[in-house]
């Protein structure tokens, strides 16, 4: 081995969805210092990569690479001998038709150390997303993976269509649609039943899988005519007539839909991963940023007061969202101080979120409504005697007033610190129009106020461009906001969290009115007095 050279990992990325990759691959492409990759690498994967990672794009299309196979060989020895841990990153799996065999090669002649670490391959797991076993007793007892090229991409190798047409019960082609016609003639010519079942599959693994089902005398013209393009994989056999029983990824209630997510980037995961169980494919378009307030000055005069505050009288600490949580966490450790705190104050937490955000940092919530609106709490506090407590309310800078003013009504002594502040991120206005030209969603999930106020600033104040879409909102606020700034509203999630977002979009999508807000539709709504669960908005 070349002295000083680092390690190149071969790394299969899995058929296209990014949940498929192995642990070992997930570890090795965050730890990586050059990350080099496919063209179906899924871009979560990449984004995995660390801030410092070399990133390098090598993906190839038909007759048109980035960089030739030896010029990806050479790199990948280069940056080895530079020192630098490589990750190879291959669709799929480096050793099935991803000629991570020949990478292998050239690194072992070089005396680059490498390691292989398998993916999961396209050859079984498309199939088994379009609900096709390549195997099923009674079906098929044996499977071949076949490439569906030849020639020069094949090195000059031929397929001998003659022993492949018996050579198992299930044949998987991968690559090669655009030669369908010549495989299904070749496959005929070698015997093959033109009555054996075909089904061709595209983008598969993700939101946008297509299936196209047929036998080997009509299945050419039934992919022409469905308009299926590269990259898609091709099953010829008994095992595609069991599709229509066994499928279930294109059965999912958002399946193929294009959702745009508007929560900052921190919080965009639990909505995204909620949307992908569904189906769909999440979009990420943070409208809003969290900062730093201008001064920590009064939220720290505040924290300092609490403890004294709390010995001679009544005291609350109000939590209205996990942004406010994750401030006070920071600011107590800025102080020297922990959740010791809070000892002899009560508590509050508006949403589950912001529950287990304070469960992170040691404190349960003393109270937690059930409805996550400044109405239904205020309805709840108006039991509880609040005259003469002093309330600690940790909030953004733009909060609606209203939460405080009430509680004042009540004759609280209230405290509303400015915790953080939300911002604009100042690639919205480009990113957005360009996202919304393209046609790049079909849904816009609206989780505060302020993530459909900036995304409506970021287009210029017209929010024609959002006419399109199916907008749905966490609640009756956030689309009050919506409907007073022009945007139509369609959903309004009756439990005013990510999740009760997510299943007032699934029962939309299968037609339930009951998640259709009629009121949201009218540019005169009456605002409710504010959400709470609103992901820092």
């Amino acid at each position: 081995m070349t002295m000083g050279a680092a390690t190149v990992y071969l790394v299969g990325a899995g058929p296209g969805d990014p949940a498929l990759i192995t642990v070992r691959g997930r570890e090795l492409v965050a730890s990586a210092e050059v990350l080099v990759y496919d063209r179906l690498a899924a871009p979560e994967l990449v984004a995995l990569a660390p801030p410092t990672c070399e990133r390098i794009y090598v993906g190839k299309q038909p007759g048109r690479h980035t960089l030739s196979q030896a010029e990806i060989n050479a790199l990948l020895v280069d940056r080895a001998r530079a020192g630098h841990t490589v990750v190879r990153l291959k669709g799929g799996d480096p050793f099935v038709f991803g000629r991570g065999g020949e990478e292998a090669e050239a690194l072992r002649a070089a005396g680059v150390p490498f390691e292989v670490v398998p993916g999961v391959t396209s050859a079984v797991a498309v199939p088994a997303y379009a609900g096709i076993p390549v195997t099923h007793r009674g079906y098929a007892s044996s499977f071949a993976a076949i490439t569906g090229q030849e020639g020069d991409a094949r090195g000059g190798q031929a397929l001998d269509f003659g022993r492949l047409a018996s050579a198992a019960d299930t044949l998987v082609f991968l690559m090669g649609v655009e030669r369908l016609p010549e495989i299904v003639a070749a496959l005929r010519a070698g015997g093959r039943s033109p009555h054996t079942p075909v089904a061709v599959i595209a983008q598969g693994t993700l939101p946008e899988q297509r299936t196209v089902t047929g036998t080997l005398a009509d299945i050419a013209e039934r992919a022409r005519a469905a308009g299926i393009q590269p990259p898609a994989i091709t099953v010829v056999g008994e095992v595609v007539a069991l599709r229509e029983r066994l499928r279930w990824f294109d059965r999912r209630p958002l399946f193929g839909r294009r959702v745009l997510v508007t929560r900052t980037r921190e919080q965009a995961s639990s909505l995204a991963a909620l949307l992908r169980a569904a189906g769909a494919r999440p979009v990420e378009l943070p409208t809003i940023a969290v900062v730093p307030p201008e001064s920590y000055d009064d939220l720290d005069a505040a924290l300092r007061e609490l403890p004294a505050r709390a010995g001679r009288q009544p005291c609350w600490v109000l939590f209205t969202s996990v942004n406010g949580v994750t401030a006070v966490r920071e600011r107590l450790a800025a102080l020297g101080r922990d959740a010791r705190l809070f000892a002899g104050a009560t508590v509050g937490a508006i949403g589950p979120a912001t529950a287990a955000a304070l469960e992170a940092l040691g404190l349960r919530a003393d109270f937690a409504p059930a409805t996550y609106t400044s109405e239904a709490i205020l309805t709840e506090l108006r039991g509880r005697d609040l005259a003469g407590a002093w309330v600690l309310l940790p909030r953004a800078d733009i909060a609606p007033p209203a939460l405080a003013e009430d509680l004042t009504a009540l004759g609280a002594e209230v405290r509303n610190a400015v915790a953080y502040r939300t911002v604009s991120p100042p690639d919205l206005p480009e990113r957005a129009r360009q996202l919304l030209a393209a046609g790049a969603v079909d849904t816009a999930c609206f989780t505060s106020s302020s993530t459909v106020r900036n995304l409506v600033e970021a287009l210029g104040g017209d929010p024609t461009p959002l006419t399109p879409l199916t907008v749905a909102c966490i609640g009756p606020t956030t689309a009050a906001t919506a409907a007073a700034l022009g945007v139509r509203v369609d959903v309004v999630a009756r439990e005013h969290t990510v999740a009760g977002l997510v299943a007032a979009l699934v029962e939309y999508a299968a037609g339930a009115e009951a998640t259709v807000s009629s009121e949201a539709r009218l540019p005169g709504i009456a605002p409710a007095p504010g959400e709470c669960e609103n992901g820092g908005g």
